[in-house]
């Protein structure tokens, strides 16, 4: 896994929403963009982190911030997730991983034993002009919206 890294230029990428809709990083130009990688919709750590940002939004607007969640999910889950937990953000399927490759989030991961390859939880926050500002690795699903904010306040 080859992470990306502060200062290096965020891959342009489109994926589905939840709506099926294409949104592109580019649709985000003038605007900071939290583009967070989460393994799976409608999990108990995802849903906390979900939650968590969904009650941060307008402390993140106040920072010019948008937040896009990206999993690989297909787009038919994504809708149920919004739903259930009244997220008030985007959500973006990337199935094939072929965004996590670019972000470098896509790798080996061990979990009970067991080495497979996913979805690293993995946040990166992108300036206006494209770049990567800063990448949030180090995380507890229950505390990355505050870690986001304590950064974005300092």
């Amino acid at each position: 896994m080859n992470t990306l890294t502060a200062g290096m230029l965020a891959p342009t990428f489109t994926l589905l929403n939840q709506d099926n809709q294409p949104v592109s990083l580019n649709d985000f130009k003038g605007k900071k963009v939290l583009a967070y990688f989460y393994p799976k919709a409608m999990t108990p750590g995802c849903t906390v982190q979900a939650c968590g940002l969904r009650d941060s939004k307008a402390e993140l607007e106040a920072h010019n911030v948008v937040v896009l969640g990206i999993s690989i999910d297909p787009v038919k889950r994504l809708p149920k997730f919004i739903e259930r937990d009244n997220l008030n953000f985007t959500l973006l399927s990337d199935e094939d991983h072929a965004v996590a490759d670019q972000f470098g989030v896509w790798g080996e991961k061990k979990f009970m034993g067991r080495i497979y390859d996913g979805l690293h939880r993995i946040s990166f926050l992108i300036d206006e002009q494209g770049k990567i500002e800063h990448v949030f690795d180090k995380l507890k699903t229950k505390d990355h919206h505050q870690v986001v904010l304590d950064y974005l306040n300092q």
